[in-house]
């Protein structure tokens, strides 16, 4: 079967499909795939190999091509790279020759560009509103993309020149040449130069097109966004003039006798003066022109909520939005509403996150001679050296759940549970796109090791992470938000090494609870394998299946993980999805990859298709066009020498005041490492590791020492009874049994695993712990009917009042 023909190269996309390619004299030219994108040609074997093996690549900013023969071209960079090609036929080498030398042409510009863009970006400070600093990033890659088409455009220009020119000279030769033999090479040259003019002017056209289509688009947007931004500027003016006008009034009222009035008047003529209600109503409208920009109803339609606020009990309790106000639009209606009270701490600016830590050192170690006797080992009992760990814990690893948390908060708004299941489904699945390249092991947390994620403020929500138990390390999680939703899990990893890769078994569930529909949803994570332990580069893999339950409505949402293969043509890291209702009724179908993106498309109609290979039948679905649904983040620039960190990932270990003493900034072999100082980090992680050991041995003491003086209370409380019924039996009274008077649940303190009896067996007592969490506590959920530690509060009253008396001292 013949194969379909690729597309005209467009300038600036990428180009793909099959070359032969010279090997040696004994195989000649072989088949192979070639990806031209970015300035860059890599082959490989397969379309397969794309997702991890890299056959060889070449940069075409300092490349030549030069043209052998009808079907032949040659790739070189001075010598030390070439590659002999041949295409299937002239007409595919011809559009080759084009796509290369117009991704040529845009990588010696963008090479020769590369500081100027730097300089240009570097420039352009986030403005302070409504989503700056989004709003600046969102503009600056528009803005790159119009000059990238513009280059296009430009080096197309020349390409039509060049070759019209070439054509015409041909043309020309053609006229004034006699009848004879060259005649027929002649027509072949004016006929490949026609065609390459005719490759060029459609990329011409195509690129006109594109141009055109991103002009039309973003002019009324922007014009828009500038007008927004001169309203919010002059507003923030009157707010900055109101309230120097106040502090003035406060200082003057201060000096004088009567403090009191001076207190009570300002404030009152703030919140009934036109001026408050002026920016209350500007605001409003701001609010709509910001919704229509960030969830524009494309498929899914999330209504209105006017019922739904920020802050109830306060004049901007009113406002009725749109759907998809954003945390950018909550805070400059906090802003301007700040004129309306005597409180200047409404203008505090938002906390600048750190974007960069050290680059990670180059240091060499043998592998092998540390993982040769671990074969079969639990991985938390193996002392693993931070050769081998990134710097972050495991409970920072945990709360980078919430990296696409505004999945949740669109979720919070939807009323129908179908949608908002197809919303939590893309949450579960995006939790795991910062894992890709992540291939160091997190540090194992501590016992009573915390960890809060404060981002009240730039996102409306609050996480906690404690380390609630050591063997088996388990660690929960509670995350709540302003926009109506609670995320909790508890998260027990069991891990294996086998040798070739290491299997990672997240045991527990997560769950989130949505405040308005009373929703409640769960689920379980996937088996993690990170590949290639001992030879070759380490890659990790997703594989399993996951099962998202409402205990409300009985809907359930189906994914699937589909593994790695090298033989299989899918999608590498490819996830599937269905979504049903309590009936089984499919309503939803969701796809795309667990490391870039997630579509989902409504069913319109489902239908039993042929058998599978399996022999199970499939079901065909008929949907509408699939939207997107979830888009990962692009990594920060020199992610890959921060251990491919995200934005994100880069703040949770940033040194933060106010914290607990348990937290897991505060933990010193981590600092140490994170700042490079490898030697000195594996030395405080051992002493770290030996002081847990020595606090559990003593807590272990504790619950022997408790055993024994229950038992020897048991031994004194039996023969007291004996001695009483032996009493009343000389009394001819009917004998009774004591055991169930005496020996009953509530006459043992303490739980002793595994004790049958008052004589039985209790040696599992004598090891056991006695930890208690400090900020969480075990519970039976009804619902999901799952036993998990939940937030039972505290923490953030603690860290208000500066009071950390209760933390043990883990550090």
């Amino acid at each position: 079967m013949s194969e379909p023909k690729p597309p005209t190269p467009t300038p600036g996309d990428t180009y793909k499909g099959w070359l032969f390619k010279w090997t040696n004299y004994i195989k000649g030219y072989q088949r192979r795939w070639f990806v031209l994108s970015n300035g860059l040609l890599s082959y490989y074997r397969t379309q397969a190999e794309m997702g991890h093996t890299c056959r060889g690549t070449i940069n075409l900013a300092t490349a030549n091509i030069a043209v052998e023969d009808s079907c032949n071209f040659v790739i070189s960079n001075g010598g030390a790279q070439i590659y002999h090609l041949k295409a299937s036929s002239e007409v595919e080498r011809q559009r080759w020759i084009t796509a290369l030398e117009l991704a040529k042409a845009n990588a010696a510009n963008m090479q020769d560009e590369s500081d100027d863009s730097g300089d240009d970006c570097s420039t352009l400070a986030p403005v302070p509103g409504q989503g700056g600093g989004c709003r600046n990033s969102e503009l600056q890659s528009t803005l790159r993309t119009l000059n990238s088409k513009v280059e296009d455009l430009s080096t197309c220009n020349d390409l039509i020149v060049k070759h019209g020119s070439a054509l015409q000279r041909s043309l020309s030769e053609l006229e004034g040449l006699r009848v004879g033999a060259d005649m027929g090479e002649k027509i072949r040259q004016v006929t490949e130069r026609a065609t390459l003019f005719r490759i060029t002017s459609n990329a011409m056209i195509n690129a006109c097109r594109d141009f055109l289509s991103l002009a039309q688009s973003h002019s009324k947007r922007w014009q828009k966004s500038l007008l927004s931004e001169r309203d919010q500027r002059i507003r923030l003016e009157e707010t900055l003039e109101q309230l120097a006008k106040q502090h003035n009034h406060l200082e003057r009222a201060f000096r004088g006798a009567t403090v009191q009035p001076s207190f009570s008047n300002p404030s009152l003529g703030s919140k009934d003066g036109p001026s408050g209600k002026g920016d209350a109503s500007d605001e409003d409208d701001d609010n709509e022109f910001f919704d229509a920009m960030e969830d524009p109803a494309e498929f899914i339609t999330v209504p209105a909520d006017p019922k739904y606020h920020r802050r109830s009990g306060s004049n901007i309790s009113g406002f009725s939005t749109e759907t998809g106000m954003d945390d950018q639009s909550y805070d400059e209606v906090s802003l301007a509403s700040s004129a309306e009270s005597s409180q200047p701490l409404e203008l505090e600016p938002i906390r600048r996150r750190r974007t960069r830590i050290p680059d990670k050192p180059n240091y060499y170690l043998n592998l092998w001679s540390i993982m040769k006797n671990c074969i079969g080992k639990e991985l938390s009992k193996i002392p693993m050296p931070v050769n081998f760990n990134e710097p972050l814990s495991m409970l920072q690893r945990l709360s980078e759940d919430l990296e696409y948390y505004e999945l949740l908060d669109k979720a919070a708004k939807c009323h129908n549970s179908l949608e908002q299941m197809c919303y939590v489904a893309a949450f579960t699945v995006s939790s795991y796109s910062t894992t890709v390249h992540r291939t160091g092991k997190p540090f194992n947390p501590l016992l009573g090791e915390t960890f809060e994620l404060d981002r009240l403020r730039e996102c409306g929500y609050r996480s906690l992470c404690e380390q609630v138990s050591h063997h088996p390390p388990a660690a929960a999680h509670h995350a709540f938000s302003e926009k109506g939703w609670t995320l909790r899990q508890e998260i027990t990893l069991a891990s294996k090494f086998r040798g070739k890769y290491l299997s990672i078994m997240p045991l527990g569930s997560i769950q989130c609870l949505f405040d308005k529909s009373n929703n409640h949803y769960s689920w379980k994570k996937v088996t993690t394998t990170v590949h290639n332990i001992i030879v070759g580069k380490l890659w990790i893999d997703q594989s399993g299946e996951i099962d998202v339950v409402n205990h409300k409505t009985g809907d359930r949402c189906h994914l699937k993980f589909a593994p790695y293969s090298y033989f299989s043509r899918d999608v590498p890291r490819k996830v599937t999805g269905v979504v049903t209702d309590k009936d089984g009724k499919a309503h939803y179908v969701l796809s795309g990859t667990w490391d870039e993106k997630m579509e989902f498309s409504r069913i319109m109609q489902s239908s039993k298709g042929e058998n599978g290979t399996e022999g199970k039948q499939r079901t065909v679905y008929q949907t509408l066009k699939a939207k997107e649904i979830w888009k990962k983040n692009p990594l920060p620039e020199g992610a890959e020498n921060m251990y491919y960190f995200s934005s994100l990932a880069l703040t949770l270990n940033e040194p933060e005041e106010g914290v607990a003493p348990t937290d897991s900034r505060r933990r010193p072999d981590q600092r140490l490492m994170e700042e490079g100082h490898w030697d000195e980090a594996n030395a405080e992680k051992q002493r770290l590791e030996e002081k847990q050991r020595f606090a559990r041995r003593e807590r272990e003491r504790e619950s022997v020492k408790g055993v024994t003086l229950a038992e020897e209370a048991d031994a004194q409380e039996s023969a007291a009874a004996e001695s009483d019924i032996s009493s009343e039996n000389t009394e001819d009274s009917p004998p009774q049994t004591p055991v169930a008077s005496y020996f009953g649940p509530s006459q043992f303190p303490y739980s002793m695993e595994g004790k049958e009896g008052l004589n039985g067996p209790a040696a599992k007592s004598t090891h056991q712990d006695i930890y208690q969490p400090l900020w969480f506590k075990k519970i039976e959920e009804v619902a999901s009917g799952e036993t998990l530690h939940i937030y039972k509060g505290g923490y953030w009253e603690a860290k208000e009042q500066g009071v950390w008396d209760m933390c043990p001292e883990i550090f």
